[in-house]
């Protein structure tokens, strides 16, 4: 090892409200759709989280908390028992070797489509706005996005339970902690924006209404994980989904300063612009956060070790989570720690098809260098 590496920020070990962590290196969450028509988990998946296992500590790909919730192919979920029973290999594998993991707790919101939902239903939102895009990948194909249903004010508390139950079945399954999937214009972040929350009820208006619903959701996930045990994600700069607001900097500065009281794991918080930038001001970074939220950040999208380095040495984030490169890295870890090149990016056709290819198939740098 170089003096370099034995001095890195982002190798020194962590601890995470007790929960000790081997790096700072977070594997993102990333919807992998390999769970099948049925949603369930797999040795597939087990085989592909265990190669990453490298990784400080691991967020599932996003997993859907009920039926309702569905808006994605062949994504896994946490909505009945036996979905349950099949997320134990995932999590017992990576615990056999030490690796702490996490599931992060996801409702598509609008971002679906009625041949997702029972009975051919509309999909629900906030209010009724559709995603301003050009289709969106469904059971029957590319179709266009649909203007989704108002859900009602009665509606709401089941949904807060649905995330509570799910939550309930990641602990019975083994999972270290949930993280509660708030970004990337899902139904929580429908929810927060203003540009997607047009509600005159007691969760639409003001800031304090349009944080409601995400704060009773943490208030309901905590009674299950203690508040250490559980994560928030938000994308304040992201136009993923057709959303960003211009009140996106009061938006998610109130949004953290309100998530602080609650002593949580984490806010992991999509500052980089890799997935979208809505340019409705200047981008949002980790230290306006740090000045409101006291527990551990995640940075997350578009770092290099460099730069994830420079963050954690500023004291602007404590771990930084990497997506994209652990496709085609899975032993990202030992690469920055040995200064080992990257493998290109993956091809997306390769990596968003149903099957092993794209998934499992990505060799480890030694393992490569002895076939060449």
């Amino acid at each position: 090892m170089t003096e370099t590496t034995t001095l890195s920020s982002l190798l020194s070990p962590f601890d995470l409200k007790g929960l000790p962590l081997k790096n700072r290196v977070v594997m993102a969450p990333m919807t992998r759709a390999r769970a099948g028509e049925e949603r369930m988990p797999n040795a597939l998946m087990a085989e592909y989280y265990a190669q990453r296992s490298s990784a400080g500590l691991i967020i599932t790909e996003a997993t859907v908390i009920s039926k309702q919730a569905n808006g994605w192919q062949q994504s896994p979920g946490i909505y009945s028992d036996s979905q349950a029973e099949a997320w134990k290999q995932v999590v017992d594998k990576l615990h056999s070797v030490g690796t702490p993991i996490f599931l992060q707790l996801w409702h598509c919101g609008r971002a679906s489509h009625s041949s997702f939902q029972e009975n051919g239903q509309l999909p629900v939102a906030p209010s009724a706005i559709a995603i301003d895009g050009d289709y969106i990948h469904t059971p029957i194909g590319k179709q266009p996005y649909q203007t989704p249903r108002a859900l009602e004010t009665e509606e709401i508390p089941g949904i807060v339970e649905d995330y509570r139950r799910a939550a309930e079945r990641a602990k019975s399954a083994g999972f270290d902690g949930v993280e509660i999937h708030g970004a990337n214009g899902y139904l929580i972040d429908e929810f927060l924006e203003s540009k997607t929350n047009h509600r005159s009820d007691r969760y639409g208006g003001s800031l304090e209404n349009r944080y409601r619903f995400l704060q009773e959701i943490v208030e309901a996930v905590v009674t299950v994980f203690p508040a250490n045990r559980v994560g928030v994600r938000l994308s304040p700069n992201g136009n993923y989904n057709d959303m960003g607001s211009p009140d996106f900097r009061e938006t998610f500065l109130y949004v953290a300063e309100q998530l602080d009281s609650y002593g949580l794991a984490y806010l992991h918080v999509m500052d980089g612009l890799g997935f979208g930038f809505h340019e409705l001001g200047e981008p949002m970074t980790l230290s306006e956060f740090r000045s409101v939220f006291k527990s551990p950040l995640i940075g997350n999208c578009g770092y290099t070790q460099e730069s994830a380095e420079a963050a954690i040495a500023s004291g602007d984030a404590d771990l930084i989570a990497f997506g994209r490169p652990f496709i085609s890295n899975p032993d990202l870890v030992e690469r920055f720690a040995n200064g080992w090149p990257l493998s290109p990016p993956a091809d997306v056709k390769v990596w968003s098809s149903f099957e092993a290819e794209g998934y499992t198939d990505f060799p480890a740098y030694e393992e490569n260098s002895k076939v060449n």
